[in-house]
C-alpha cells in the first residue's frame, strides 16, 4: 500500500497545496493529484489552493478549481507536493497546521520532513514522477495524465536535464499511452512565448555578464524594466536555462528585482556546481542543478555574495552524481 493510498483511508476531506511562484511541475502535481481523486476517491472532497494561477497551464483540466485565497476550514488530509518546507506554502501554511493529517510528497534534496508523512524521493525528476508512483495505475485518466506528462517536462527540460532517468521515460512513456497530446502539451507550456516575454528574453541576454574566467554568467531584470515591458514574474520563465546553455558556462544565475534591495534569485549548473547548496547558504533550496533563494542587497553586493560561494565550488570540483 503506498503512503498516498493508507493517508486517504477514511479521510472525507483533503486539501492540496504547493509551494509559492507555482512552477510547472508543481501546478501538474497539484491539478494531477485534484483529478485522481475526482476519479479515485469520488466520495472525498477536495480543495487546491494555489499562490496563483498561471494561464499558460490552463488547459489542464481542473485549472479553474485552483483557489487563491485560504479557507476558514479544517481539513481532515492536508497534501503539499513540490514544497521543500512550511515556508514555501507561504500564506497557505495555516491550512496545513488546522488539518487533522498531513502528507508531503516532493523530490527537493533540500525538504525538512514537515508533515506527518513523507514521501521524498531525491534522485526522481519531478514530484509528478513521485507522485505517479503512488497513484493507482487504473484510475489514471487521459486528464490526470496530462497533469503528471506536463510536470514531469518542466522539471526535466524535455528530458535533457541529468535528473531524466530510465524510469522517468517509462512513466512518460505509459502518460503516453493514455492518449495525451504530448506535443501540444510541449509546444503551448514549455516553448511559445508571447511577444512580451520574447522582448524581456532578449533584454536579459543582451545585458547578461560573463566572470569568474567564463565559467559563470548572470543576468539582472530591475524593477523598471519589468513596468517598462508590462511583465510579471510569470513571463521570466525559461531565462535561466538559456542563460546556462552558453558555451563554456557551468553556472548561470538570473535575478529580478521583488523589492527595494531585494531579488528572487534563480541558479543554474551544467555538470560539477551544487547550487542547491548555495542557495541553502543563502537561505533557498532546491537541487544539484536548479536552485533558488531570495536575496537582500545591492546588485553588486547579491552577485559578489553568490559569486564568493561558488568560486569555492569551482575550486574544488567536486564529482557531483545525481
Amino acid at each position: 500500500m503506498t503512503a498516498l493510498k493508507q493517508a486517504l483511508e477514511g479521510v472525507k476531506t483533503v486539501v492540496i497545496l504547493g509551494h509559492v511562484h507555482p512552477d510547472g511541475d508543481c501546478i501538474g502535481a497539484c491539478l494531477g493529484l485534484y483529478n485522481y481523486l475526482e476519479t479515485a476517491y469520488p466520495e472525498i472532497k477536495a480543495d487546491l489552493y494555489l499562490e496563483d494561477r498561471n494561464e499558460r497551464f490552463s488547459y489542464l483540466k481542473n485549472f479553474d478549481k485552483i483557489q487563491t485565497v485560504p479557507a476558514d476550514r479544517i481539513y481532515d488530509l492536508c497534501v503539499c507536493l513540490d514544497a521543500s518546507d512550511r515556508e514555501r506554502l507561504g500564506e497557505f501554511t495555516v491550512l496545513l497546521d488546522r488539518a487533522v493529517s498531513s502528507l508531503c510528497v516532493d523530490h527537493h534534496v533540500t525538504n525538512t520532513r514537515y508533515a506527518k508523512e513523507n514521501v521524498i524521493e531525491e534522485q526522481a525528476s519531478s514530484c509528478c514522477e513521485v507522485l505517479y508512483c503512488q497513484m493507482d495505475e487504473m484510475f489514471i485518466t487521459r486528464e490526470t495524465g496530462e497533469c503528471l506528462y506536463t510536470g514531469m517536462i518542466h522539471d526535466t527540460g524535455v528530458f535533457k536535464h541529468s535528473n531524466t532517468s530510465g524510469r522517468t521515460m517509462m512513466i512518460a512513456g505509459k502518460l503516453m499511452d493514455k492518449g495525451i497530446d504530448f506535443g501540444k502539451i510541449i509546444d503551448d507550456s514549455f516553448y511559445r512565448k508571447t511577444y512580451v516575454q520574447n522582448q524581456i528574453l532578449g533584454r536579459a541576454l543582451l545585458e547578461s555578464i560573463v566572470f569568474l574566467h567564463g565559467k559563470c554568467i548572470f543576468s539582472a531584470i530591475r524593477a523598471k524594466d519589468m513596468d517598462f515591458y508590462g511583465v510579471t514574474s510569470k513571463d521570466l520563465d525559461g531565462i535561466v536555462d538559456q542563460l546556462r546553455v552558453t558555451e563554456g558556462v557551468e553556472c548561470a544565475i538570473f535575478m529580478y528585482e521583488t523589492g527595494v534591495q531585494e531579488y528572487k534569485i534563480s541558479l543554474r549548473s551544467n555538470s560539477y556546481l551544487d547550487v542547491s547548496k548555495i542557495a541553502q547558504y543563502f537561505g533557498g533550496g532546491g537541487h544539484v542543478r536548479a536552485a533558488g533563494c531570495t536575496m537582500s542587497g545591492s546588485l553588486h553586493d547579491v552577485v559578489n555574495n553568490l559569486s564568493a560561494q561558488i568560486e569555492k565550488q569551482l575550486e574544488n570540483k567536486p564529482c557531483i552524481t545525481e
